[in-house]
């Protein structure tokens, strides 16, 4: 039987191919934006995670035809009312790094306390179907910022992102350990499970799920 076909809507190969590991054994072909033969930046002007995810696999379904799947995700930090939030990559201006980012966040929290500078990254995950019909999922991982980097892997803010229960932060974390317990591999969890609570077809009308209009 021909496997169903699912676009990741990101046109990032190594994000592609993380997706089709963390969906593999499932009824599915996942395949990259490029693969499916669509080459285009969707803005990303959501004010959510959610809709900044339901936006990008609506318009690459719409583009393909196909299912398509979407992600966005970033940090949330108490202490500044959730920033940098959606803004997480864009945090210190149009032409943002990393550095740049991570010494405006410790700029930013120089004089926060080491019991209020709680934090999250948050993942939300969107499957869009040929119907219209999708259901977004949402993965949290917590922990706090520290007042200086530590660990060289990973990327973004993982040098600040400290884990209390591992005594370590994200970019001290080796990759297996990282990749089991972040906000992204618990938000697609949650999406391999429904995918496969859905059998073959979206069965989406009794789910709390939307439908949007064309």
């Amino acid at each position: 039987m021909t496997k169903k076909v699912m676009v990741v809507a990101s046109r990032n190969r190594k994000k592609a191919r993380e997706i089709v590991e963390i969906l593999k054994g499932l009824d599915w072909k996942v395949v990259s934006m490029l693969d499916a033969g669509a080459d285009f930046e969707v803005v990303e002007d959501g004010t959510t995670f959610e809709e900044n995810s339901y936006k990008k696999a609506l318009e690459v379904m719409r583009a393909t035809g196909l299912t398509a799947i979407a992600d966005d995700s970033g940090l949330e930090v108490d202490a500044l009312c959730g920033r940098p939030g959606v803004y997480s990559a864009r945090f210190s201006g149009e032409n943002a790094t990393d550095a740049s980012n991570n010494l405006k966040l410790l700029e930013m929290m120089e004089h926060v306390p080491k019991d209020k500078r709680t934090a999250r990254f948050v993942c939300a995950a969107t499957v869009v179907f040929p119907d219209d019909a999708y259901f977004t999922v949402r993965g949290e991982c917590e922990g706090r910022i520290l007042f200086g980097p530590k660990g060289t892997g990973g990327f973004g803010y993982d040098p600040l992102f400290y884990l209390p229960g591992y005594g370590k932060t994200f970019a001290q974390l080796d990759a297996r350990t990282k990749n089991s317990i972040s906000h992204r591999a618990r938000a697609f969890s949650k999406v391999r499970e429904q995918l496969a609570s859905l059998g073959g077809g979206t069965g989406l009308e009794n789910r709390r799920t939307k439908r949007q209009p064309r």
